[in-house]
């Protein structure tokens, strides 16, 4: 079969697996695939012993299937990463502008209603929070609060025309947000997936693993190939740098 067919034949089993089982990848999805395509070769010559000690023929004969599935599942969640998102660029253009504005409608009100303890407290009230969403509500905010009390702004030449940008920009920048967010969460849902592929194929290879290890714990020769080869070289290397590191 083909990837996609492999895919398409795995998709309702590991979309079935329990969310507390779900592992993110440890390597990358191209090494640990390539791993366990060595992996079902080199447990051919191995099939009577495998099987011998317990292991279904059939979780060797499924294990290209769900290689085939986790390389789709990986490409396109790839494709979705990297494909560019108009609302996440929107709001990456337009958002710095809008919290700069939002900073500068704060910084002038804090001076022109200095004098007048009920209104600075409003605008620190406006002024508490933090995100996205919080900037958006914080330029209706003080467009209306501005505008109901125009007097103290008058006296240090506030530039009013500010107040139509605060408020255009707090209603499309809400659009764009919802947008940009709903762009992420349709990311989110494609790499959940992948990693569902992900867990699905490495059930298979670590029980073809551990009964390797079992049945050849003596014979290193046949035990090497069902050893976590990429993990193993991703530690070493690590262990080495962090070596190097305490040794400077």
């Amino acid at each position: 079969m083909s990837d996609k067919q492999d895919y398409d034949a795995c998709y309702n089993a590991f979309m079935a697996i329990p969310d507390v089982e779900v592992k993110a990848p440890e390597i990358s999805v191209e090494s640990a695939v390539q791993e366990n395509e060595n992996l079902y070769f080199w447990s051919l010559d191995d099939k009577a012993e495998l099987m011998a000690a317990g292991l279904p023929e059939t979780t060797i004969d499924a294990l290209p299937e769900r290689n085939g599935a986790c390389r789709v599942a990986e490409s396109l969640w790839k494709r979705e990463r990297y494909t560019p998102h108009d609302a996440q660029k929107e709001w990456a253009e337009r958002s710095p502008a809008a919290y700069q504005l939002r900073d500068q409608l704060l910084h002038t009100f804090r001076y022109a209603f200095r004098n007048n303890k009920q209104l600075l407290g409003r605008v620190n009230a406006i002024s508490d929070g933090y995100g996205d969403a919080d900037m958006i509500q914080d330029l209706s905010d003080l467009t209306a609060l501005g505008e109901k009390n125009p007097e103290p702004l008058q006296l240090i030449n506030f530039d009013f025309t500010l107040f139509g940008t605060a408020s255009t920009s707090a209603d499309e920048l809400a659009i764009v947000l919802a947008r940009a967010n709903g762009e992420k969460e349709i990311d989110n849902e494609v790499k959940i997936t992948r990693d569902r592929a992900y867990t699905y194929m490495k059930q298979a290879a670590d029980e073809i693993k551990n009964c390797g290890r079992y049945v050849f714990w003596k014979n290193e020769a046949r035990l090497k190939g069902y050893r976590n080869i990429y993990r193993n070289k991703t530690y070493k290397k690590n262990k080495s740098d962090n070596n190097t590191e305490l040794g400077e």
